[in-house]
């Protein structure tokens, strides 16, 4: 069949009519006048007075050409969205309900979007941050941390405001910074932005490590009736562990050592299921195939496991709090044999931790987006900040104030305190499998949206070829395992990735495309200029902090 002679048809593309006869580039909706159609029923007979429209746009279709312009409907005899019908070749009219596809969130369901999104393995490095700055120190941080990552975002969700003459409404801030800094800005702010996330998927390892380890100690123990005990706590929800030996001040039995019976199958097992020799290998078989995937929908099912395991580690926190009661002393600045000074120099660690607990920055223009009243986005990103720092306080003030000193130093709060308490307690054996599941399913997600940003700027596509993705997530893979062998502190791993990619995008470029904004239109002042430079120090004082604190 010829193309002259081949029957006119018609496509449904985003809730509109188009027909083939015209410009793709210039395609129009087919639109069926409201009286046109008979009822007011969801599935509408079109009248003669339609179908006999229909039939001379199709004539007309077939008489002009392609690149003829005659013949194209004008802009404004085209319909508002509300007004437009899908017309079937079969006689029915569809009525359109709404002209945007995409569905709008009331302003409760943003905030707990953002609070879900920023909630991430920081909520376990929490009280070990306090612990490093002094748990008055600590709090002080928490909240002025949270101001200014807040005041950041703010700028960023208005970066694409202070653009003039330019349509930005499906722009993201990488595209801001190609505006401000052109290729350098681009590129600068995918590779701070893919440190961010190769940083959460190394975490995630290590994490993953951890539990797959301790969910297995605890299966063995079970199966073969092992029996561990320490001499704080009488039952095994109540048990707190320092898992190194010379942090305890006593250095003697208070500490809980792993330990199997002889029963000659003790050695095998440790030789076999080790979490920094074993574990991290074993993974690779898991999660290396699902990260070839050429589409991660299947795994973006399991997002809600997020907000679950969250959910839980605040019911385990408060119930932990309560069966162990608070133990504090306040010493401002000198050390105790239990209990740590109340602001310590280490603080930088926590600052670290806490840029990339509080990091949203590269994502926030997208969620708001979808916010049903814009003119609350500003609102709303503040309540979600606030949900989120206080979730971050809750959890990392009650851990802190409740772990048991004496018989154990504050020192022995571990960068997951999940680690402070034994693989026999049932209600941390259940946390740990949870998070085991819920990073199973996310860690694909990460990976997905590596390869999404590195190889589309290099290659113009998602998924080039299996080789290229294959090697790619070779070396993610490979950075994960090797963390995990032989550095696995995610405290140090998260304050570093934080602190590199927060130097970008959380302080420098926020705060350099505000002030270039105000130059151009001549509304820069010294204040203004002061307080952002500030914003810029304290991200590159936060960064060499890592290293000297």
């Amino acid at each position: 069949m010829d193309e002259d002679s081949k029957p006119l048809l018609g496509s449904v593309r985003a809730g509109e009519y188009y027909t083939d006869s015209l410009d793709p580039k210039q395609r129009r909706p087919f639109h069926v006048e409201p009286r046109n159609i008979v009822g007011d029923e969801v599935q509408e007979r079109v009248s003669a007075e339609a179908a006999a429209l229909s039939s001379r746009v199709h004539y007309y279709g077939r008489l002009t050409a392609s690149s003829d312009r005659l013949l194209v409907p004008p802009d404004h005899v085209i319909p508002s969205p509300e007004d437009i019908y899908i017309y079937s070749p079969l006689g029915t009219a569809f009525k359109v309900h709404g002209g945007d596809s995409t569905p709008k969130n009331p302003s409760i369901v943003t905030i707990f979007a953002i609070w879900n999104t920023m909630m991430g393995t920081s909520i376990l490095s929490m009280p070990w941050g306090i612990k490093q700055a002094g748990f008055t120190l600590g709090i002080i941080i928490i909240v002025l941390m949270g101001l200014l990552t807040l005041y950041c975002c703010y700028r960023v969700l208005k970066s694409t405001k202070s653009i003039p003459y330019v349509d930005t409404s499906d722009w993201e801030f990488p595209d801001v910074c190609k505006y401000y800094f052109g290729g350098f800005g681009k590129w600068s702010s995918l590779v701070f932005s893919l440190v961010s996330l190769i940083g959460a998927m190394v975490v995630y390892w290590v994490l993953m490590s951890n539990f797959l380890f301790n969910t297995g100690k605890f299966i063995y123990n079970y199966v073969h009736n092992v029996n561990t005990s320490d001499t704080f706590g009488t039952n095994g929800t109540d048990r707190v562990i320092c898992p190194y030996p010379n942090l305890d001040p006593d250095g003697d039995s208070s500490t809980l050592q792993y330990y199997v019976s002889e029963n000659g199958t003790g050695p095998v097992f440790d030789r076999w299921w080790s979490k920094t020799h074993t574990i991290p290998f074993y993974l690779i078989i898991l999660l290396l195939p699902l990260l070839n995937f050429r589409s991660a929908s299947f795994f973006a099912r399991f997002t809600f496991l997020g907000t679950l395991s969250v959910v839980y580690l605040i019911f385990l926190v408060t119930y932990k709090a309560i069966r162990l009661g608070f133990h504090l002393d306040f010493h401002w600045f000198d050390s105790s044999v239990f209990f740590v000074p109340e602001f310590r120099s280490l603080f930088p660690q926590l600052t670290g931790v806490l840029t990339l607990a509080f990091f949203i920055h590269n994502c926030i223009i997208t969620l708001m987006k979808n916010n049903r009243h814009q003119e609350n986005n500003v609102r709303d990103l503040s309540l979600a900040y606030l949900l989120v720092g206080l979730t971050y306080l809750y959890v990392g003030v009650l851990i802190f104030a409740a772990f048991p000193s004496p018989p154990l130093s504050k020192e022995c709060i571990e960068p997951n305190f999940l680690d402070n308490f034994p693989s026999s307690d049932m209600l941390v054996f259940f946390a740990r499998t949870c998070l085991l599941f819920q990073m199973t399913t996310v860690y694909p997600l990460l990976g997905y949206l590596v390869r999404v940003q590195l190889m589309g700027q290099l290659f113009g596509d998602h998924y080039p070829s299996f080789l290229h993705v294959f090697i790619l997530n070779i070396f993610v893979v490979g950075a994960g395992v090797l963390m995990a062998r032989f550095y696995p502190n995610i405290g140090s791993i998260i304050r570093y990735s934080g602190a590199i990619c927060g130097l970008a995008l959380v302080f420098v470029l926020p705060s350099l495309i505000h002030m270039i904004s105000l130059q151009r239109r001549g509304e820069l002042r010294w204040p203004s200029a002061v307080f952002h430079g500030f914003l810029v120090v304290l991200g590159v004082a936060n960064l060499f902090g890592q290293f000297f604190m």
